[in-house]
C-alpha cells in the first residue's frame, strides 16, 4: 500500500473518533524515516488511547501493517508508527509544548484532507 493511501486511512480512523486539530506533514523530502506525520489532539487520556487504538484496529482489520505503539495509560502523547506514516496523538498542552509543526515547519502542511 502506498503512503498516501495509508495516510488517508489514518485520517479517517482519527476523524471517526472525533480527533481534534488533525494536521498532516509531508516529510518525504526531509527524512528517510517516514513519508507523513499525522498529528491530532485528544480531549483526555482515555480519548488519546481510543484514537491510537482506532488507528491500530483499522490497520489490523484491513490486513495492513503491524503498528508499533509508544506511550500508553498515563501518557499525554501516544505515537503509532506505521512505517511510511507516523501518527502522534497528544493532549493539547503537550502538543503546544513540543510544537512538532514548528519543528518540521519547512515540510508542506497538507491539512486533515491531505490536500495542499
Amino acid at each position: 500500500m502506498q503512503a498516501e493511501e495509508l495516510k488517508d486511512i489514518v485520517i479517517e480512523a482519527l476523524e471517526n473518533l472525533k480527533a481534534k486539530d488533525i494536521s498532516v506533514l509531508d516529510v518525504t523530502d526531509r527524512t528517510s524515516v517516514t513519508d507523513f506525520m499525522v498529528l491530532a489532539s485528544g480531549t483526555s487520556g482515555r480519548h488519546l488511547r481510543s484514537l491510537a487504538e482506532s488507528v491500530v484496529k483499522e490497520m489490523k482489520d484491513r490486513g495492513l501493517r503491524e503498528a508499533k505503539v509508544e506511550g500508553g495509560d498515563s501518557s499525554d502523547w501516544i505515537l503509532v508508527d506505521l512505517g511510511d506514516v507516523v501518527v502522534h496523538v497528544m493532549m493539547p498542552a503537550t502538543r503546544e509544548f513540543y510544537d512538532l509543526e514548528r519543528l518540521w515547519r519547512d515540510a508542506p502542511g497538507l491539512g486533515a484532507a491531505g490536500s495542499e
